[in-house]
């Protein structure tokens, strides 16, 4: 059997397959509960586990888990950690890096970029049909570069990050410090008469866009996918992208490119369950 998670910033999902047949499906609020509590939890239950596939959201690097903004870590070496005390193999990768696996797949393209939004804000690259890791893992990290100065901080530690302004711990953090209504969805964002929350709908679409601009002009992807909770809730946000893009990216990296949302309900889930044919 293959235990497959998605770990992210807000919820632990996991399938549980056996011959590429879904068994049970687990999922639980990250904040809750640790990632390898959790996994012990589950091989409690089930016996004959003997992949687990997680997509992180957060740095790996060869099994060792280097740091993650939005979740709390309970064991930075968890591929050590398994792999010595149960027959099994661990497979972990930044869930970015599982999600633009799966979309490559799914698109049948070499060069094609996922950004996705979520409680962060994360970017997953192949080009020339390999997936841009860098030297400690840290490559293609779009939600921490230097953007515009807040008077909060990022989880990585800094206070410019681009996912302060285009993720949805972002957003949480710009309401609470304008004392907007912090249950208010983006669509109701851009709706209110109040200026600070449209404001900060604003800050969101325009950081959106610089990050898309610069993901194109870098990597010149044929193919950029955009995905996450937050796309999948605001059906308008594709067609705000395509409008406007070309005030954010080079024009001659723009040509041609194909700007699309994810058609998958679960890439990083099924792109985690890829690790274990190609490693």
């Amino acid at each position: 059997m293959n235990l497959s998670i998605d770990a992210g910033g807000t919820y632990y999902r996991a399938r549980i397959l056996e011959n590429d047949t879904l068994m049970e499906t687990l999922f639980v609020k990250s904040v809750k509960i640790g990632l390898l509590e959790w996994i012990e939890e589950i091989l409690k239950k089930h016996h004959g586990i003997k992949n687990i596939c997680i997509a992180y959201a957060g740095q790996v690097k060869n099994g060792v888990i280097l740091s993650a903004p939005n979740i709390k870590i309970d064991n930075h070496d968890i591929k050590n950690y398994f792999e010595t005390k149960y027959d099994l193999k661990l497979f972990i990768e930044n869930d970015l890096d599982c999600a633009v696996m799966a979309e490559a797949a799914h698109f049948q393209s070499k060069e094609i970029c996922a950004l996705y939004v979520g409680t962060g804000l994360g970017l997953g690259v192949i080009s020339a049909g390999r997936l841009i890791r860098g030297h400690a893992g840290m490559a293609t990290e779009i939600g921490h570069i230097p953007y515009k100065e807040t008077p909060f901080l990022c989880g990585c530690g800094k206070s410019n990050c681009l996912e302060l302004f285009a993720s949805g711990s972002g957003l949480l953090k710009h309401k609470e410090h304008n004392l907007v209504e912090s249950a208010l969805n983006l669509e109701e964002l851009k709706k209110s008469k109040d200026v600070k929350a449209k404001n900060i709908y604003d800050d969101f679409i325009t950081a959106l866009l610089y990050a898309a601009g610069t993901v194109i002009t870098l990597f010149n992807p044929e193919i950029l996918v955009l995905g996450g909770g937050i796309v999948r809730a605001n059906e308008d946000i594709l067609q705000i992208i395509t409008s406007r893009i070309k005030d954010f990216a080079m024009p001659i990296a723009l040509e041609d490119v194909k700007i699309v949302t994810t058609q998958m309900q679960d890439a990083s889930l099924q792109g985690a369950l890829l690790l274990k044919d190609v490693r």
